[in-house]
């Protein structure tokens, strides 16, 4: 019988939980897997199995009240309900849509974009060692890469960059704060970000170029195509999920290998081990650790009611740690994994849309710095960790390992 006094707790605030949250995870899963918490009320589920079946029911669990366990997140912000917050049918109706400008091919096309980028950032890390500056992994060089790819992708020029980023930052943390407006800054932002692209998708309409607005605002399916409402909730969800989500997935994996050198060699010596590798950095650490569904009838679930009406986490970053769904070593990394299903980009109709366009980017993000810098690694003593019961990530990762070039 566990020491219940001394059993890590679920609290998603709390300073230990955002360092470690995986003993807590675990402590839900083994002993209270249908979880009830008070303040604010929510109930969170934290075994694979449920969480799986949960996200693909859509009759039972809703996406259209937010994804968070705060209530109408998105409503304080005065924006239309987005592609995440949707359920079938306008859902569907909605993505393909999008899919129609947001294809595989567009995608695929970035790779040598993105790899020449890598390499200029590798670059300039390459020349700070030399300079004997400081170099952060996270702030550098993971985030500087997603960051670079949605502005491109959404057709930004390089003059008007130095507005976009900011607008990046100021939406990641709004994201990361489950959408709580605490400052004037970050409806300032909102507002401008829109107005920006509101502007964008008028001149698109008018003269369509290359970039994904355009394609999205020549998007037609059975008659149907894209409002400017609904375009701009994709750019919103783009810059607020696909940012940070990104780059957080690039800084873990070079964490985890500098915790296993052994597998950091395997890399190196094989870069087609990347893909599978990818798959495991996003299991052990998971840039979404959890969002929300609200409950369209009462569910039960091991013998515990959960009511009509309810918020209901779900610890995705619980589910990819569970032992009934990876085994025993589920807590370790192994890069050769065979990974049939996993929850890093959920799952159902909700599906991370953007799920290939974080792939590759971390794909040739590792790929190019371990090709250049194959004992690259990280100061976890002087690292600084993202706060935040929705996502997991940093705010600084200082580099070690890195030669000049």
């Amino acid at each position: 019988m566990p020491d219940i006094a001394s059993a890590p707790r679920y609290d998603p605030f709390a300073d230990s939980f955002q360092l470690d949250p995986y003993p807590a995870y675990r402590e839900l899963r083994d002993h209270d897997p249908v979880h009830r918490h008070c303040d604010p009320p929510f109930w969170a589920l934290s075994r694979f199995d449920d969480i799986w079946h949960a996200v693909r029911d859509s009759g039972s669990f809703s996406s259209a009240q937010g994804l968070t366990f705060y209530p109408d997140e998105i409503g304080t912000l005065g924006l239309a309900p987005t592609l995440v917050m949707l359920d079938p049918p306008r859902h569907g109706q909605l993505r393909a849509l999008v899919s129609k400008g947001f294809t595989a091919r567009r995608v695929t096309d970035l790779e040598e974009l993105i790899r020449e980028f890598a390499r200029q950032r590798i670059a300039e890390l390459e020349r700070r060692v030399a300079d004997h500056e400081p170099v952060d992994l996270h702030r550098d060089y993971s985030a500087a890469i997603p960051n670079f790819v949605i502005a491109h992708l959404l057709g930004v020029p390089q003059a008007d960059r130095v507005r976009f980023n900011p607008w990046v930052s100021a939406l990641t943390c709004l994201q990361n704060n489950g959408f709580q407006v605490d400052t004037q800054t970050a409806i300032e932002s909102v507002a401008e970000m829109f107005g920006y692209f509101s502007e964008v998708i008028t001149a698109r309409r008018a003269d369509p170029g290359e970039d994904l607005i355009s394609a999205l605002v020549v998007a037609e399916v059975a008659g149907e195509g894209l409002t400017d409402w609904d375009i701009l909730g994709f750019c919103f969800a783009m810059v607020a999920g696909g940012n940070d989500t990104t780059g957080n997935l690039i800084s873990h994996g070079v964490m985890l290998l500098d915790g296993h050198h052994r597998q950091r060699e395997q890399l190196v010596a094989d870069p087609a081990l990347i893909p599978n590798a990818l798959l495991e950095f996003l299991r052990l650490e998971s840039s979404v650790q959890a969002l929300a569904r609200t409950t369209l009838r009462p569910v039960t679930l091991h013998g515990v009611r959960i009511p009509e009406g309810e918020k209901v986490l779900m610890l995705y970053g619980s589910a990819n740690h569970d032992e009934r769904e990876f085994g025993g070593d589920a807590h370790r990394l192994d890069i050769t994994r065979s990974i049939p299903r996993h929850l890093a980009f959920s799952s159902g109709v909700h599906f991370c849309i953007g799920s290939h366009l974080a792939r590759l980017q971390a794909r040739v993000a590792l790929e190019e710095l371990l090709a250049r810098q194959p004992t690259v690694g990280v100061d976890l003593s002087r690292a600084q960790r993202l706060r935040s019961p929705f996502t997991r990530g940093w705010v600084s990762l200082p580099a070690t390992g890195i030669t000049p070039g």
